[in-house]
């Protein structure tokens, strides 16, 4: 059972770290690349505050972005601002989402989100969690992907593994932190997953979503599999 409530707390504290640490950088900082292929760090902060923006759309049941060309061309163009620009942007962009979060609500609902995808609005909360704490990471300023919550953690590994589940172009895989455990891929046949890739949470987070490329990782039954980009 998702609590959005819960997750919506948990927005709140992963916004305040984001906050804090952006806060210690200075405008040169911010031009400079990020961890996201092409994207400066002004381009990651560009991209949380309109994502803020665009989730508060969906909980009020418009379209989450005018296009895709549209939500680029924001990026770019919010990109450049200087840091005091983009921490009021990112603050107030948060606040709006909170208060969306905050009013009477179905919980229960779908919304429908970019390129067609539809959800539980009680999910939304977490997708947004997801991006304050990955692109936290992406921004390359000292928090990593061992600094995430352990319960943020389990949780998008979980996430991660329904996305890629009966996906024709990865084998069936169980996904183990030697506790812990998670199939993905297409689906087992009567011997059971074709690959087992085990590591510790923090290394299959970044494998699964992109931030790593597994090699702290080790795969028994065949090599590791090529995960599609998200």
């Amino acid at each position: 059972m998702i609590d959005h409530a819960h997750d919506l707390a948990s927005v709140r504290d992963a916004t305040e770290r984001l906050l804090t640490a952006v806060g210690k950088l200075d405008n040169a900082s911010v031009t400079q690349p990020s961890r996201l292929p092409g994207w400066s760090r002004g381009h990651v902060l560009a991209h949380l505050a309109r994502n803020a923006d665009a989730l508060v759309n969906v909980l009020e049941g418009r379209p989450m972005y005018v296009s895709g060309e549209a939500r680029d061309t924001d990026i770019e163009r919010d990109a450049p601002r200087p840091l005091d620009v983009q921490l009021a942007d990112l603050r107030e962009s948060a606040a709006r989402f909170e208060e969306a979060g905050a009013a009477p609500a179905d919980w229960s609902r779908t919304v429908e989100l970019r390129n067609g995808v539809t959800d539980s609005a009680s999910r939304v909360p977490f997708r947004r969690w997801v991006e304050v704490e990955l692109h936290h990471v992406d921004l390359g300023i000292g928090y990593e992907l061992e600094d995430l919550p352990a319960e943020f953690t389990e949780r998008e590994i979980d996430f991660l593994a329904d996305r890629f589940a009966g996906h024709p172009d990865v084998p069936a895989t169980r996904v183990t932190d030697g506790t812990r455990a998670w199939s993905t891929g297409r689906k087992a046949g009567g011997q059971g997953p074709e690959v087992t890739v085990t590591g510790p949470p923090a290394d299959l987070l970044g494998w699964l979503a992109g931030r790593r490329d597994g090699s702290a990782l080790t795969s028994a039954g065949g090599p590791l599999p090529a995960l599609p980009p998200l």
